[in-house]
């Protein structure tokens, strides 16, 4: 049976890896939770760019890539298919679609922390869904504003700043509470598709909440793309599973 490497990021590839058996490699970067219940080996860490994971792949005698990182994960996801390039193996890809908005959505898409600081300069009370990210600007919060920050792990803000550590899927009547009791009156989310994290949209759908939505980066082509891990699984089917 030919060997898969699955590079790891989101939910759906965790389910893929479930399904994977002992000769396979399910890889992660090691900033969320590791898994200890798999069949298939684990491995975290960085590569050391395209090379290190081209190397890697010739190494481990890989015959297939399958890119199933964050969908703002666009470097990992540049080394992936230029490795796999490197490395004469096809290079697949598991993407989720996008969210899209109805008509009672306010969504504002921003291209850059720059842009975003900018259509937030009328807001007070902002709700952060960006991961780590925001904590690099805490000492640039305006005066008139107290950030709300959501990231997997708590850690430290200030005077006008306070960051959440919490982990999805996130109810729906939870995130009322959350934007009710924090008077929240704008939120920031990256456009991640996930729907552990979807409550919140609705959210802010129901309380006329503007969010400011990071636009998407671009990624590569891959040989094969796949919006689902049903779609991704038959194709494995024959050869991998």
């Amino acid at each position: 049976m030919k060997r898969l490497l699955l590079l790891g990021g989101v939910t759906e590839a965790l389910a893929m890896a479930r399904t994977l058996g002992p000769q396979h490699i399910y890889s992660l970067a090691g900033v969320g939770r590791v898994p200890t219940d798999l069949a298939c080996q684990v491995r975290v860490g960085g590569y050391g760019g395209a090379e290190g994971l081209a190397q890697f792949i010739r190494t481990q005698g890989i015959d297939l890539l399958v890119d199933a990182t964050h969908p703002y994960a666009a470097q990992i996801s540049q080394n992936a298919a230029l490795a796999a390039q490197q490395a004469g193996i096809p290079c697949w890809a598991l993407r989720r679609p996008a969210w899209q908005s109805t008509p009672a959505d306010d969504w504002r898409e921003v291209e850059d922390w720059s842009a975003l600081i900018t259509a937030l300069a009328s807001f007070k009370r902002p709700l952060f869904t960006l991961g780590r990210e925001p904590m690099q600007h805490l000492h640039e919060i305006p005066a008139q504003q107290f950030w709300t920050l959501r990231a997997l792990d708590s850690y430290p803000g200030n005077e006008r700043c306070e960051v959440i550590g919490a982990r999805g899927p996130f109810l729906l009547e939870d995130e009322r509470e959350l934007f009710k009791r924090r008077d929240i009156d704008v939120l920031i989310s990256k456009n991640s598709g996930s729907g552990a994290t979807e409550p919140k949209l609705q959210v802010a759908r129901e309380r006329g909440v503007p969010v400011l939505i990071l636009k998407r980066p671009l990624l590569p082509p891959v040989d094969r793309e796949f919006s689902t891990v049903e779609t991704l699984r038959e194709a494995l089917a024959q050869d991998f599973l």
